[in-house]
């Protein structure tokens, strides 16, 4: 059996069902995830591994396959239903579970579906990833190398987790004292709804639903917030039901974006500094992570309150990754993934609502006035280019802009005194990814243009 071998992402699993990603497809991949997890572990003892699914419709059909899989090889499969991805993570980290995979295509059109995969660690989930295993994992799966089954497999439902999550959640952001706002969220008929229900029913709070069925066709739009005309109908609920702010989280949960009550996107930066400072007043001198795309705001945060900063490449496995190496006990990333120690180095977006309502009571500002109060730089948003010519493409970038300071951790960054560029290819499409910054925002937006221009002429 052929498998694609560009379902294999930098991240993930990622296909098209039923053309990439099917039936047939998945129990080989399974295969090699169990024989990848096993390796630190004697073969005749099984491995407790979590299985948990998103909405999406072929995602009953799939995960039945895989925990069939599992249960043929031996495993002791813990099957936690359908859950948003912070939720597996959190079963994984809380139970101490030894591995699990995730059923889900994230923020991915309809047809897609895809399996996010973790390993337990003491120091926290290791996230599987092109540098953390996923390789070794597609070697397998395309050459047919497995451990060989053992009798004894089986499966035991989990539940409360969710319930457990809150408390969790709860204790991270302090156990605060928050006001009764008005919060309009829009999930998108996709997992969030999941965790946004269970947490408003432990505070308060007047909580207005849109798109809170769980429906894997999507029938209102994708849910993908970093696509602007998915957020359209959420803001202007907002503001009509003057709201003091919106929610929209992705497909699967992990990724969340804040709305101000007057409509406007809040960057994520801004989110990831409220956090940061709240962190640091109670644990001066700890590390917070930030990747490399934005980081003027976060860094002059972190610095105000005592912190330290360490910057990362994009991307979930790598932030995890970092989040490991440097002990870090926060991480935001600019798409919008924040990251706990508490919950094992993984996305947990119940806490960042829980403390950005926090802080809204006890400053008594809006959403709004608060963004005016910790912005210190300005940014231009991404800009994507299709282009055949990347590696080209940066080095005249590096040659033009020579006179800055040069970073090459993720693409290229070119750091001034009061501006810098991110340039990177993406990690699952033929893309050049542009974000400009400045301690100005007219600096910031005559170099955006320069650079939009210059990567349009030698594309």
């Amino acid at each position: 059996m052929q498998i694609n071998p560009s379902i294999f992402k930098g991240y993930d699993i990622r296909g098209v069902y039923p053309t990439d990603l099917n039936e047939e497809v998945i129990e080989p991949i399974v295969k090699a995830i169990y024989t990848f997890f096993h390796k630190e572990k004697p073969n005749d003892k099984p491995l407790t591994i979590v299985v948990g699914t998103d909405m999406r419709t072929s995602s009953p059909s799939l995960t039945k396959i895989a925990i069939d899989t599992l249960v043929k090889l031996g495993a002791q499969v813990i099957d936690i239903g359908i859950v948003s991805t912070p939720t597996f993570y959190f079963a994984v980290s809380h139970y101490n579970y030894e591995c699990g995979f995730q059923i889900t295509a994230s923020h991915n059109p309809k047809e897609w579906n895809g399996i996010k995969m973790v390993k337990n660690s003491p120091k926290g989930l290791i996230k599987i990833g092109k540098t953390t295993g996923l390789e070794e994992i597609k070697k397998m799966a395309s050459k047919g190398t497995f451990i060989s089954p053992i009798s004894g497999g089986k499966i035991e439902k989990k539940s409360g987790i969710l319930e457990d999550e809150v408390k969790n959640s709860l204790k991270i952001a302090g156990n605060p004292k928050i006001n009764k706002f008005k919060i309009v969220a829009d999930p998108g008929n996709a997992m969030g709804s999941q965790y946004i229900n269970a947490l408003f029913k432990e505070i308060p709070g007047n909580l207005i639903r849109m798109n809170f069925e769980l429906d894997g066709t999507f029938p209102v739009h994708q849910p993908d917030p970093l696509q602007s005309e998915t957020l359209v109908e959420l803001t202007k609920r907002v503001v009509n039901e003057k709201a003091d702010l919106g929610l929209a989280p992705d497909g699967d949960g992990d990724r969340l974006f804040f709305i101000d009550e007057k409509g406007n996107i809040v960057p994520p930066t801004i989110i990831t500094s409220i956090i940061t400072k709240d962190i640091l007043s109670e644990n001066p001198g700890e590390t917070i992570l930030i990747d490399i795309r934005y980081l003027l705001t976060p860094k002059e945060i972190i610095k105000e309150n005592n912190g330290k900063m360490h910057v990362t490449k994009v991307g979930h496995a790598f932030i995890t990754e970092a989040m490991h190496k440097t002990g870090a006990m926060f991480g935001g990333e600019s798409s919008g993934h924040y990251f706990f120690r508490e919950t094992g180095n993984a996305e947990s977006q119940m806490p960042m609502i829980l403390t950005v309502l926090k802080v809204m009571t006890k400053t008594g500002k809006s959403l709004s006035e608060l963004t005016k109060d910790y912005r210190r730089s300005y940014e231009s948003g991404e800009f994507n280019f299709k282009v055949n010519n990347a590696s080209e493409i940066m080095d005249k970038l590096k040659e033009k802009y020579s006179d800055g300071q040069l970073d090459t951790m993720d693409g290229i960054a070119i750091n001034y005194a009061n501006w810098r560029f991110s340039v990177r290819t993406s990690n699952t499409e033929p893309l050049l990814r542009l974000n400009v910054e400045s301690l100005d925002k007219e600096v910031m937006e005559e170099n955006r243009d320069e650079l939009m221009k210059f990567i349009k002429a030698n594309s």
